[in-house]
């Protein structure tokens, strides 16, 4: 796994891998569903605090986000 720091992604790449990653395990069983957008800024603030990473996976050519 290929760590990619997220400022180098444009924006239109960000918002692709984000909502990709948000929106691929399918429902959302919380008590209290949120918006793609929370969403999307929940994830958004992980990765400015350092929180989560994007990774790029050079075997299957894919990237995602990932927990630190």
């Amino acid at each position: 796994m290929l760590e990619i720091p997220y400022q180098q992604l444009s924006d239109e790449a960000l918002q692709g891998v984000v909502e990709e990653f948000i929106t691929r395990e399918g429902t959302d069983y919380g008590e209290q569903e949120l918006s793609l957008d929370t969403k999307v800024a929940l994830v958004m603030s992980q990765l400015q605090d350092g929180k989560a990473i994007v990774v790029f996976d050079e075997e299957l050519q894919t990237c995602t986000i990932a927990a630190v």
